[in-house]
C-alpha cells in the first residue's frame, strides 16, 4: 500500500506545501506528519492486477501529479479512482485524469465528488465511460 499527503506550510494557505509519501514496505509504519489533517492524500491499494487509489483533498497543480504517480507505482491492468473525498478539482486534476483514461482506455472507474462531478460536467467530461454518476 501506498500513501502520498501533502499538507501546506504553517501560516501559508496557498503557500509552499510539505509532501511525504509512504509505503508498506516500512513494517506496515507511516509517516506521522503531526498538526491538522493533510491537504491532499492519494493511498492505493494493489490487489493482483486492480489497484484502487483513495484521493482526499485539493486535486490541484502542487497535487495532480502525485495523484497519477501513487495510481501507476503498481502495475495495474484495471484501475479505480475514488474521488469521493476531494474537495477541490483543477485543470491539472483534469489532465491528470484524463491521463489515466488514456493510459488504462476501458479499464479506468472514477467515482466523483460533488465538486469533481461538477468540474468535470462544466469541461464536457461529464459523459465519459469511465465516470460513475453521484
Amino acid at each position: 500500500m501506498t500513501t502520498a499527503y501533502l499538507r501546506r506550510a504553517e501560516g501559508l494557505p496557498h503557500g509552499p506545501a510539505v509532501v511525504a509519501a509512504t509505503t508498506g514496505l516500512c513494517n506496515g509504519g507511516g509517516v506521522d506528519l503531526e498538526g491538522e489533517p493533510p491537504v491532499f492524500s492519494a493511498r492505493a491499494e494493489n490487489t493482483g492486477d486492480h489497484v484502487r487509489v483513495t484521493v482526499t483533498g485539493e486535486v490541484d497543480m502542487a497535487t495532480a501529479d502525485t495523484m497519477v504517480q501513487t495510481t501507476l507505482r503498481e502495475p495495474a491492468r484495471q484501475v479505480t479512482l475514488d474521488l469521493r473525498a476531494v474537495t477541490f478539482f483543477d485543470s491539472a486534476a483534469i489532465h491528470a485524469v484524463v491521463q489515466l483514461a488514456r493510459r488504462f482506455p476501458g479499464a479506468l472507474t472514477v467515482f466523483p465528488s460533488r465538486q469533481v462531478s461538477r468540474v468535470l460536467e462544466i469541461s464536457g467530461l461529464g459523459g465519459q465511460e469511465w465516470l460513475r454518476p453521484l
